[in-house]
């Protein structure tokens, strides 16, 4: 009994041969011959997954990437900007181009295929959200809004509370207050933030530290979600201009200085 002789039957009899297609195929122990041969015809090839996480930044990613193990890696080597070059990317900063999802790929797919596919599809979330937007906003650009949205992503993991912290942030940018935010200052040390953030930090001037400056970062800090960047477009109306965060993960919001103040001697320095 040739066991080739039989495939090569039943691929014959069955006229399917023609429309077999390459690829790896997870071929289950107990399937016929003939449900194997429409498998390998049907071309649902072994599909594997590749997430990308909120609020990760770039350099995070590309060592994701490099540790994967099915991916091609074709990304050593180059630059930040040669990567977003080969993958049609007009920007000059890489930061926040990249959706957060989980994508799913068949073996043979490169590192800079799956950047490709996650530039492109923050491209589209950007702009079906930016046409949804709501008026009279201090944004001038999907660009903008990506930024904004990567600070809010930063600041809050929640996404219910997403929208209370771009509120905030837009009172702030409408009557030109300084955004004061954390992580932005965080980004802009770069390997010199050791994981405590000090009151020189705050003081420390970089193109990022949004004490010291006004108006957005130049770039996003992180890759936003699609919530974040919902929440960056569709704000909640509040009068709150402050917030701190409580320890449980979410934060208090505050209209005035005051109030503030009050809350940051309850939460963070343990007072009443």
């Amino acid at each position: 009994w040739d066991e080739r002789w039989y495939w090569r039957l039943l691929e014959r009899e069955s006229d399917i041969g023609r429309r077999l297609q390459a690829g790896e195929y997870r071929v289950k122990a107990n399937m016929l011959p003939a449900d194997v041969l429409q498998l390998l015809a049907s071309g649902k090839v072994a599909q594997y997954r590749f997430t990308i996480l909120e609020g990760a930044r770039f350099v995070e990613l590309r060592r994701s990437l490099r540790s994967d193990p099915i991916l091609q890696q074709t990304l050593d080597g180059l630059t930040d900007g040669e990567v977003l070059t080969r993958i049609g990317a007009s920007e000059r900063h890489a930061e926040g181009l990249f959706l957060p999802e989980t994508y799913q790929f068949p073996r043979g797919f490169s590192d800079l295929d799956l950047l490709q596919r996650a530039y492109w599809a923050m491209q589209r979330e950007l702009t079906e959200q930016w046409e949804q937007r709501q008026p009279d906003l201090p944004l001038t650009s999907p660009y903008e809004a990506l930024i904004l949205a990567s600070v809010v992503e930063k600041e809050s993991g929640q996404i219910d509370e997403q929208p209370q912290v771009a509120g905030v942030f837009t009172n702030r940018l409408r009557i030109g207050m300084r955004l004061q935010s954390d992580p932005t200052v965080i980004y802009g040390l770069g390997d010199a933030f050791d994981g405590n953030l000090r009151r020189v930090d705050l003081r420390t001037d970089t193109p990022y530290n949004s004490y010291t400056r006004g108006g957005l970062p130049p770039t996003p800090i992180a890759m936003p979600g699609p919530h974040a960047i919902r929440a960056v477009l569709q704000p909640a109306a509040t009068e709150a201009l402050y917030f701190v965060a409580r320890g449980d993960g979410r934060h208090h919001f505050s209209r005035t200085l005051r109030e503030h103040n009050q809350a940051v001697a309850r939460y963070q320095l343990g007072r009443r």
